[in-house]
């Protein structure tokens, strides 16, 4: 069980540096806890909580003055967070896991396609646009976060860089800042999803958290989500997102193989 330690640090960092704490937490817990994937996941969504806990004491001075935007980023994913929890404990997850890939992809895309330079435009013409425009960008906004907190709590993996990939393509603050945001802001799909599995098992049969790996695998989310932060603030942005869009799409082809079975790379 000690082993969980260092694999939660290497975790926490990922997390809190890329959005992809799967990559070590979730394989560990299949293969050295021995899990059913329910239980892997859900165990995992338990231990996070230490991170968020760490990474937002870590992240104090990305998110003063942005306390606002994180309440609100949080709010709707938790609510997405119930429905996603209500549908893992109701409905299978394999049928889910066939999209899995396809939402990992799409982020890794979105983080490493460069963003555009924001052009300059006349006041006149904002102030002629705002009123039709702001309305319908907030509501598609709530609908992506509200979808965001459902699949962090269905389902998990990457949630974390697919919120980082919306973020990085909507938000007018620098990196560590919209980092820091998603790395609190996830917490509260974790914190429902904790909760209800704790007293709700599901058609799933004795799927349940196991504790005795959460803790461990949470004393080193605790260490690297606040090690994490304090590296997003020396590395270079371009980096980050150039090594967090290489790993994402690299998740999304072993979600793909692990859901259909079929492997594209077999000269390897």
């Amino acid at each position: 069980m000690l082993l969980f330690i260092p694999v939660g640090i290497v975790a926490g960092i990922l997390s809190t540096v890329t959005g992809l704490a799967s990559l070590a937490s979730y394989p560990a817990l299949l293969y050295w806890g021995a899990l059913n994937p329910i239980s892997a996941n859900i165990t995992n969504t338990s231990a996070l909580l230490f991170n968020v806990v760490s990474s937002g004491l870590s992240s104090k001075r990305e998110l003063d003055g942005h306390w606002k935007e994180l309440f609100k980023v949080m709010t709707i994913i938790f609510f997405g967070g119930i429905v996603g929890v209500i549908l893992l404990t109701y409905l299978p997850s394999k049928d889910f896991e066939y999209a899995v890939p396809v939402f990992i992809a799409a982020a890794g895309i979105g983080i490493l396609l460069p963003s555009k330079e924001k052009k300059e435009v006349p006041k006149v013409d904002i102030d002629d646009k705002i009123g039709k425009t702001k309305m319908l960008a907030d509501m598609g906004m709530i609908v992506l976060f509200f979808i965001i907190g459902i699949y962090g709590s269905y389902f998990g993996a990457a949630a974390g860089v697919i919120l980082l990939a919306v973020l990085s393509r909507t938000s007018k603050d620098p990196f560590p800042v919209y980092n820091a945001i998603r790395n609190v802001a996830m917490g509260s799909a974790n914190v429902i999803g904790t909760i209800l599995y704790s007293f709700k098992y599901g058609q799933h049969g004795n799927t349940h958290i196991y504790w005795a790996l959460a803790i461990p695998l949470g004393i080193g989310f605790l260490i690297g989500g606040y090690v994490g932060p304090k590296m997003v603030r020396v590395l270079p942005v371009k980096l980050i997102k150039i090594v967090t869009g290489i790993l994402a799409l690299y998740l999304a082809y072993t979600q793909f193989v692990s859901a259909y079975g079929i492997h594209l790379f077999y000269f390897f």
